[in-house]
């Protein structure tokens, strides 16, 4: 007996460390890719050279943005669009995902499959063939927010979608079945029951889909007629200006907000399920 306990931990350190040998690549993209850029925008942003030298701590990038007028106008601009992009996906994204549940498995495989496929193909192709479109139906809407709009809805719909149908495909029947034996009807079923397990993969998309949204590049230059965005901006500091601590510092302020926006959706969520 007491050699079979022995063994039993023995397996579990195998099988861990097993585990932390698949999971080494990943580590390695995330040092790599992730985390070192990300080392490297804080550093640009809050450092400053003087004389060609001496790096000194600073905030001088974040004072320059904050007094330039423009600047911030550029950026809400942005975050507005990016607003509109992320709610229409969203009302659009989740009857979809629902919809997809509510057939058999090979039929929800070929839907996923029918909404993913776009991603296979350029992000500038598809672009470019909204342009033709836009200038076949009317040439006007080039260059206006509803051209940008649809063209970010159209690219960014599947990360609205696929965390949404995750979730949604893992709630469990019974509770279904539960909500029915309890009297609520379907619409009942869905407020009390799916929408709330759902929230996680609601708040997953949004965040999928504002940030990319909001510092998009190409949709903005090809449907917005060389619309002048956020994105172009920070571009502009890096590669056109060379300043790279201007760009870390917008970047971060960018992400800052947004993040705070995620944030605050969230805290919503749990003072709804607190109250009730």
């Amino acid at each position: 007996m007491v050699s079979m306990k022995k063994a039993i931990p023995l397996k579990n350190k195998l099988s861990l460390r097993d585990l932390n040998l698949m999971g080494s690549p990943y580590y390695v993209v995330l040092f790599f890719l992730i985390l070192i850029p990300l080392i490297l925008i804080l550093f640009y942003a809050f450092s400053e050279r003087v004389n060609d030298l001496f790096i000194s701590f600073s905030f001088i990038y974040f004072r320059q943005f904050l007094n330039e007028p423009a600047f911030i106008k550029t950026m809400l601009d942005s975050i507005k669009l990016a607003i509109y992009t992320t709610l229409v996906t969203l009302f659009v994204g989740y009857p979809t995902a629902y919809l997809i549940t509510k057939t058999n498995k090979k039929t929800q495989t070929l839907l996923i499959l029918m909404i993913t496929a776009p991603m296979w193909v350029n992000m500038l192709l598809r672009t470019l063939a909204w342009k033709q479109i836009f200038e076949m139906l009317n040439a006007s809407l080039l260059g206006t927010d509803f051209a940008i709009i649809t063209g970010m809805v159209y690219v960014f719909l599947p990360f609205m979608v696929l965390p949404i149908y995750t979730v949604l495909s893992k709630i469990d029947p019974k509770l279904y079945e539960a909500a029915d034996d309890l009297g609520a009807n379907k619409f009942q079923t869905f407020l009390k029951v799916t929408l709330p397990l759902s929230i996680t993969g609601v708040l997953s998309g949004i965040t999928m889909v504002l940030l990319p949204a909001a510092t998009t590049l190409v949709i903005p230059k090809y449907l917005g007629k060389n619309r002048y965005l956020i994105g172009n901006l920070i571009e502009d500091r890096f590669l056109t200006a060379g300043n790279w601590g201007y760009g870390s510092a917008i970047a971060i302020i960018l992400s800052v907000v947004i993040m705070a926006m995620v944030i605050f959706t969230k805290k919503l969520d749990r003072n709804k399920g607190a109250k009730e």
